[in-house]
């Protein structure tokens, strides 16, 4: 199969025929074979029925329904497992992502041999205050922090080669990341393709302040994850045995410093439990303790979960 399509969708059931039948146009003028794969992500609308419609019109069309919303990036790595196609694309529901890109993002996986290629609205629609500034910012800081020059890291339109979405795991609310994810499981080949935006024609926005800040949580933890997911004792320990060396080395000192009073017969010195600095190396003590212990215990569970994402689907259409 040359193009697996994914569309993870939450109460999307208007956009549905239209997108459909974009896409049916475009995979045969260019003779591609395909799947359609709709993840409907608990809709409360008639998104189901309507895919089920779909889906006795065009066999190529296929569905999985999750029991209720757990967000795009399960919905992502569900399909994940399930696509066969050479070439994996992702695209919102919403026909704001434009299936008329599919054929120059296919070429770019197909035939100039990147891993990855994301999309990048360089000319948006949405309002400026509440997303278009925000989205900038955190773009801004996922480039920073993660060394790869994209300039649209969220943008749902993404081409991947199969290979990569089988090594990948996606789960919380990982989907803004997973170039990032990507590059740390070893496919660096990443490019970038300036893609159409269109404005919202059916629904609303499921964009709020909180995904806001949320992505910035979520850079921060898969940037920890993919250093040290593997090794936490590299950095527990570490930071653990510096903050306990650093406590029993004060009071050592302090022992000394008595020790030394005492052999000089001095009889006014304050005792080391009258001294702040004391209770200074005992927190460092209990606190390198403590961050070495959270070391061995990570290094216990390091292995991420197999069944992360298991026990979300209510059903199957199409799929084997």
């Amino acid at each position: 199969m040359d193009i697996s399509l994914i569309i993870p969708l939450l109460n999307e059931a208007k956009s549905l025929p239209e997108l459909e039948a974009w896409i049916r146009s475009i995979m045969e003028k260019h003779q591609y074979s395909y799947e359609i794969v709709m993840v409907d992500d608990g809709s409360t609308d008639n998104s189901w029925q309507e895919i089920e419609r779909l889906h006795a019109i065009n066999p190529h069309v296929k569905g999985i329904r999750f029991r209720r919303n757990y967000g795009k990036s399960a919905a992502l790595n569900t399909a994940f497992d399930a696509v066969g196609g050479d070439v994996v694309i992702t695209m919102d529901a919403d026909l704001q992502d434009s299936p008329d890109e599919i054929p120059e993002l296919y070429d770019m996986i197909a035939k100039q041999g990147f891993d990855i290629v994301s999309g990048w609205k360089k000319v948006r629609h949405d309002n400026k205050v509440t997303k278009n500034i925000p989205s900038k910012l955190y773009n801004w800081t996922t480039r920073r922090i993660s060394h790869i020059k994209l300039h649209d890291f969220n943008c749902g339109l993404k081409a991947y080669r199969k290979e990569v979405v089988k090594a990948i795991e996606v789960y919380g609310e990982m989907h803004r990341f997973i170039p990032v994810i990507a590059k740390w499981a070893g496919f660096s080949r990443i490019g970038e393709k300036v893609v159409q935006h269109r404005k919202r024609k059916y629904g609303e926005s499921k964009f709020g302040w909180s995904r806001f800040i949320n992505g910035f949580l979520d850079l921060l933890t898969i940037s920890f994850v993919s250093k040290f997911g593997k090794k936490p004792m590299h950095i527990f320990g570490l930071w653990g045995t510096l903050f306990f060396l650093l406590g029993g080395g004060i009071t050592l000192w302090l022992l000394i410093q008595k020790l030394i009073n005492l052999s000089r017969h001095i009889e006014h010195f304050r005792q080391v439990t009258d001294q702040p600095l004391f209770y200074i190396a005992l927190v460092a003590m209990v606190f390198g303790l403590q961050l070495f212990l959270a070391g061995f215990l990570g290094e216990l569970v390091s292995r991420s979960s197999n069944d992360r994402n298991k026990y979300l689907i209510s059903e199957y259409l199409g799929i084997k």
